[in-house]
């Protein structure tokens, strides 16, 4: 503990004294003193009392003077409504603040914008709703002192690299006004939280990571569904398991919480844990029982989080829309079904269980590689260091969809190199070249009079989607990057959206529309895709593992041929049919490496083959365990000669146009990418390779050749080189 900070304005102490809070934890008066410096990142467990340690030199500052402005940005809405009621309780002198976000009343916005010194907001309508109006805020930027950045760690990838251009345009405007608002960061526990501070905003920040709040015990259980087909390596349902345990934990009252990523999966463990508590004769704790997720009106999320609170509720399946820091009260055990994608995650949802009294931690194992690696090194996971969170703001593509808001915004000049980074200049005559851009005096600004920011999605990395529209009812169901159209909603292909199936009737790239129609069938489709690439320019390169390991720009072509239906039931396929697509290209950022003839030696050509094919699955499965992503957001080739190196040779790549910083931390840490695909095939019980080990749901060659056992050679040999 700490004492209350000597500097800190009476009335706020006093308020503080009010609810009970006479010391400081030590990171809390840390962040405090820190911030006085400069800007803050500060990464503490879940539960430790993030929210007041950036309270407090905010409405400190408030409090000396009510002219002061700050701005809070949270990933979700909820978590803005949540902040907002804390801060209400708080009762701190001379604040005003006011949440601003697509959901409040256009009466109440200009009132807003005059009087309350405190914003919440997110970052998509910081990007879309405030800074290109920031005339109409003129007197708000002109005393923004503060902007509060919580849960940094979901800004990675593609989103991420969006926010971090949306903050450097909101310093840039700052300044504009005259101001350089201080940055006060919070995160969960991370593996480069400085970094990513200083990637997010332009700015370094001090790190503040020791954490000084008690913690109750925590037993923690690794479960894996038992095996109902040894010859195949089939085990029961995850989701089955995890309703068996939510049932039995909330028969015992054990007020508990089950995550699964899948909106359509935590409907259904609801579903099944309420009719097992109606078996056992217990329909009234079945009614105690409610689903999370997003698509649910705020009034019905804000119902079931009051629930909670209240205790009313004693379970609840979600999705990760509660694992940010909502305030849900105590609960005893928190279950996360199959591996969330990282270790970060993982322990997020964790720690929701267990914040007062000692709680249990489940986390259910699926089929998955991943999955069944931690199952059999329990220790090596619980001990396994978090990710690091990637972006690039740099990525051009995302930054020069940035550059024409910011020009709609002020206009641009190479002064705002400061802000956007080097070669803005080059980048800016490029806009110009392509009509986007045009001059004005000394500066640029769009050629059109249309709203440059509403052309951008922060959630997407190409700047245009595809409406998905239902044939029946006309309504558009949902959007796909254009991008990723030919492989997601191509003719024929089976969409899934909200639990519901749907199938496409034709797809219009030009029109930025696919039709499609609801599908009521028991199965569902998988594109084969032919892939070429074409090395741009190399970037990095050295001698890594016994092979020559590059890193750089490259040109990939992909061109989606078939798809395959397969069986819901057991995931067989049992048709394929061909398409007339047309080829995609797009540039982005990858490594690959040249394979010397003594890793492959005396192996048959298609053996060669599937053990390098094999082995790109195999990494690409493991890479989330360094960088925090998913294997969704990375692609992959191998081949046993490509036309610039001449020989056998693996590819790993970013998914996003222009990519986004994924594989260049591969790059760097190569080693432990080749341990960790090894260690996961290798002790895979399979015979020849099964989706546990080598087998990927993404593969665009429909997982042809594949081959374990030189695989594990090869990794070996790379494994052993010096």
């Amino acid at each position: 503990m700490a004492p209350i900070p000597e500097e800190l304005d009476p009335g706020l102490a006093a308020a503080l004294s009010a609810n009970g809070m006479d010391r400081l934890y030590e990171h809390q008066a840390e962040a405090f003193e820190a911030s006085a410096e400069g800007n803050v990142i500060l990464t503490t467990p879940t539960a430790s009392g993030k929210s007041l340690a950036f309270n407090l030199p905010v409405l400190n500052a408030i409090a000396a003077d009510d002219k002061v402005r700050a701005l809070y940005l949270y990933p979700t809405k909820a978590l803005a409504q949540d902040q907002a009621r804390a801060l209400a309780k708080l009762g701190a002198p001379g604040l005003r603040p006011a949440i601003y976000d697509g959901d409040t009343p256009r009466d109440e916005r200009p009132q807003i914008r005059r009087r309350s010194n405190l914003v919440l907001t997110n970052p998509d309508m910081l990007h879309v709703g405030i800074m290109p109006h920031h005339r109409g805020w003129g007197d708000f930027f002109a005393n923004l002192d503060w902007v509060v950045v919580d849960e940094a760690h979901t800004y990675r990838g593609v989103f991420g690299s969006h926010v971090a251009n949306v903050l450097r345009r909101l310093r840039r405007l700052a300044r504009a006004y005259g101001k350089d608002p201080r940055f006060v960061m919070a995160s969960a526990t991370i593996a480069n939280p400085a970094e990513l501070a200083e990637r997010l905003t332009g700015v370094p920040a001090r790190l503040v990571d020791r954490d000084g709040a008690p913690r109750a015990g925590r037993e923690i259980r690794i479960w894996n569904p038992p095996l109902v087909n040894p010859a195949t390596g089939a085990r029961r349902s995850a989701l089955a398991e995890a309703a068996d345990l939510l049932a039995d934990l909330v028969a015992n009252e054990v007020r508990t919480i089950c995550f699964l990523k899948s909106r359509k999966g935590i409907e259904l463990i609801r579903k099944f844990a309420a009719d097992r508590l109606i078996a056992r004769g217990r329909p009234e704790l079945a009614e105690r029982i409610a689903p999370y997720r997003a698509g649910y009106t705020p009034a019905q999320r804000r119902e079931i989080e009051a629930k909670l609170v209240s205790g009313e509720l004693l379970g609840v399946a979600s999705t990760d829309a509660l694992e940010l820091g909502i305030d849900i009260g105590g609960l005893d055990a928190a279950i996360c079904v199959t591996f969330p994608g990282t270790v970060a995650g993982l322990k997020q949802m964790w720690g929701r269980a267990g914040r007062k009294e000692r709680g249990l931690a489940v986390y259910v194992a699926g089929p998955d590689g991943l999955d069944q690696y931690f199952c059999r090194h329990p220790d090596e996971f619980l001990e396994r260091p978090v990710e690091a969170a990637i972006l690039d703001h740099l990525s051009p593509e995302i930054r020069d969809q940035h550059l024409i808001a910011a020009a709609f915004e002020l206009p641009l000049t190479t002064e705002d190199e400061e802000f956007f980074g080097g070669g803005l200049e080059d980048a800016g005559q490029a806009l110009v070249s392509r009509g986007e851009l045009r001059r004005a005096g000394k500066g640029l600004v769009p050629r059109r009079a249309a709203f440059a920011a509403s052309d951008v999605s922060l959630r997407s990395s190409s700047a245009g989607d595809v409406a998905v529209i239902d044939r029946g009812s006309g309504e558009v169901i949902g959007t796909v990057e254009t991008g990723r159209a030919f492989t997601t909603i191509h003719p024929g292909a089976i969409y899934m959206h909200l639990g519901t199936s749907w199938e496409v009737e034709q797809l219009d790239p030009a029109e930025g529309q696919a039709i499609v129609h609801r599908f009521e069938d028991d199965w569902y489709t998988r594109p084969r895709v032919e892939t070429d690439i074409f090395i741009e320019r190399v970037l990095d390169s050295k001698e890594c593992c016994g092979v020559k390991l590059s890193f750089g720009e490259i040109a990939v072509t992909d061109q989606v041929m078939a798809y395959q239906r397969i069986l819901n039931a057991d995931g067989e396929p049992f048709d394929l049919v061909d398409l007339d697509l047309p080829e995609q290209e797009f540039t982005t950022r990858g490594l690959w490496y040249e394979i010397p003839d003594e890793f492959i030696g005396g192996m048959a050509l298609n053996e060669m083959l599937g053990a390098l094919h094999a082995t790109e699955h195999g990494q690409i499965a493991v890479l989330p365990l360094i960088a925090m992503c998913d294997r969704w957001d990375l692609g992959g080739l191998s081949t046993n000669v490509h036309a610039q190196t001449g020989r056998p040779t693996i590819f790993i790549y970013d998914g996003h146009p222009g990519g986004i910083g994924l594989t260049r931390r591969a790059f760097d840490l190569f080693p432990r990418l080749v341990g960790d695909a090894l260690g996961l095939i290798r002790e895979c019980p399979c015979d020849s390779g099964c989706p546990s080990c080598v087998q990927s749901p993404k593969c665009g060659n429909l997982n042809e050749p594949l081959f374990k056992a030189g695989a594990i050679d090869l990794l070996e040999a790379m494994a052993g080189a010096k």
